[in-house]
């Protein structure tokens, strides 16, 4: 298969484009899991747009909600002002998602990316607590911009902000330290008067790390997480921008370990359709904000507001879709298991989050390359890019999805032998 784009890309775009480079073809069309290429050619789609779409391309009713919007000359951007697709979002992530799972959150949008969202969050802590430092964990990613990029692990990340990176302290996630109890250990550093940490305002995890290799807390972990944080007068902020909206069975990713976050950014899939959308949940007595504190420009997507209703109201009214995730995510896991004792490598992830961490970035980039010839689009991730990420669409047909975990299977053991 030969690279098929216009050249304005190589002459005009920026070099600081990077999925372009792994998949290096034009995009005309898309469906549910389905791509189409300007040549004609098609591939299933295992990237969901970084995790920007669990519902799938194009789903038909955000679309029609959508279009009939922007046909009534429904407004698109309103700053902070009162709209009625701002209203119909809130009412539904209130009664469908908040209500159900008695949770008692505040609203704040900010502006369109998840990375904004963290650095609204970290902000709010530090006003709360009246602290500076924050808690964040080894292999994870809140963003690039620089509060977020202080949170960030990742060194190749870090050192593109070009200053020093402070008012985070790093401290081992779940599993990090093998035969290490990791929350032990930071409990005992954090007690510690001179064990060298300030007194955070918040710690900030993600229950499982995307871009970090699908590393997983446990449910006891998490508890325990949220224990300290309390017991320290800390707020814990939970980042649900990747692994949240449905991508790891319920909703919210934190749901199963039966934790209540003070503070938890969205992002990616909540709007449903891939349109820009980032929101910020916090517990009301934490609203300190005054008027204006911080603020953004594009806070008010409407054409996002449509679409996320939308979403909320097709796929979150009751139990059947997270029932059809779970479906679908242990036939993901029964292949990976499989290819796991085939080769020795090792399975990760929950939900439709998973994966398959190779002995080597090397290894997991020609299975990737290998992916593309099959037709099939998707990522690496970990510190050193050995984990190939499996992200579908929960939407995805069960027999495509067999198509391109067969696809996926044939790839990795090819290489593998």
């Amino acid at each position: 298969m030969v690279a098929a784009y216009p050249e304005c890309y190589e002459r005009y775009e920026s070099e600081a484009r990077s999925y372009c480079r792994a998949f290096p073809f034009e995009i005309s069309s898309a469906e549910n899991a389905t791509l189409c290429l300007s040549t004609g050619e098609t591939f299933i789609d295992f990237l969901s747009a970084a995790g920007s779409l669990n519902y799938g391309h194009n789903d038909p009713d955000m679309k029609k909600a959508l279009l009939q919007y922007i046909e009534s000359n429904g407004v698109a951007s309103s700053l902070d002002l009162h709209t009625s697709a701002k209203t119909s979002f809130i009412e539904s992530l209130v009664s469908k998602i908040f209500a159900p799972r008695q949770l008692d959150y505040k609203i704040q949008f900010t502006g369109p990316t998840g990375a904004n969202a963290v650095e609204a969050a970290l902000k709010l802590a530090r006003n709360v607590t009246g602290r500076s430092n924050v808690i964040a964990f080894t292999n994870g990613f809140h963003g690039v911009s620089l509060g977020a990029l202080a949170a960030t692990g990742n060194r190749d990340n870090r050192r593109g902000g070009g200053v020093e990176l402070n008012g985070v302290t790093r401290l081992p996630y779940d599993g990090y330290l093998d035969g290490v109890d990791t929350l032990d250990l930071a409990e005992r550093m954090l007690r510690d008067p001179s064990g060298g940490i300030d007194s955070p305002a918040a710690f900030i995890v993600e229950t499982v790390q995307g871009e970090g290799g699908l590393n997983v807390a446990s449910s006891n972990w998490l508890r325990r997480l949220r224990a300290l944080a309390t017991s320290l007068d800390a707020l814990l902020i939970v980042d649900d921008i990747q692994a949240g909206c449905g991508r790891t069975g319920a909703f919210f990713s934190f749901e199963p370990s039966e934790i209540v976050p003070d503070i938890v950014v969205l992002a990616k899939s909540i709007s449903g359709f891939g349109l820009p959308l980032s929101l910020v949940l916090m517990r009301p007595q934490y609203d300190v904000w005054r008027p204006g504190e911080h603020n953004g420009t594009f806070r008010g997507n409407n054409h996002a507001f449509v679409t996320g209703r939308v979403a909320i109201d097709k796929f979150w009214s009751g139990g059947q879709f997270a029932s059809e995730i779970a479906t679908r995510a242990q036939l993901i896991q029964t292949r990976l298991r499989a290819l796991g004792a085939a080769t020795g490598w090792v399975p990760l992830g929950r939900g439709m989050m998973q994966g398959l961490r190779c002995p080597s970035g090397l290894m997991a980039e020609e299975i990737r390359k290998r992916c593309i010839r099959n037709g099939l689009l998707l990522e690496r991730c970990g510190p050193h890019d050995e984990t190939l990420k499996l992200m579908p669409p929960l939407t995805i047909e069960t027999s495509l999805l067999d198509d391109g975990l067969t696809r996926f299977s044939d790839a990795v053991l090819e290489v593998a032998a």
